[in-house]
């Protein structure tokens, strides 16, 4: 029997959510960059008031929100995986530790939290 098997199966399973949840955003952010082509061919095949309005949509913010929701994703999973380590080191050592402070949950909550609101706003305003 592998000592402390539950420890080390509930930090393989939040590690495999971790990593299910960063390659979502990198798939969003692949769907929201590919959407950001197909308006800008549909402004070039449409009529002028429609073509201006979607040029608005698909404007130097649309440029790069789907590449900042899959650098976003790519450090999700970076910071997962170091996160991974970390605690499999920690399990396997049997010391005592304290638990850490959150601050990498707390910043990329925070990031995600301004690119959805900025997109919302986007979005409104164009």
């Amino acid at each position: 029997m592998i000592p402390s098997y539950s420890d080390h199966a509930a930090n393989e399973r939040t590690f495999l959510a971790w990593i299910r949840t960063g390659i979502a955003i990198i798939a969003f952010g692949f769907v929201m960059e590919k959407f950001n082509l197909f308006l800008v061919a549909v402004a070039a095949t449409a009529s002028p008031q429609i073509a201006a309005r979607v040029e608005r949509l698909a404007g130097p913010f649309g440029r790069y929100d789907g590449l900042a929701l899959m650098i976003v994703g790519i450090l999700l999973i970076v910071v997962s995986t170091v996160r991974f380590l970390r605690t499999e080191r920690r399990i396997a050592d049997q010391a005592i530790y304290t638990s850490g402070s959150g601050r990498a949950e707390v910043v990329l909550a925070a990031v995600l939290a301004l690119l959805a609101g900025a997109f919302c706003i986007y979005i409104v305003v164009a």
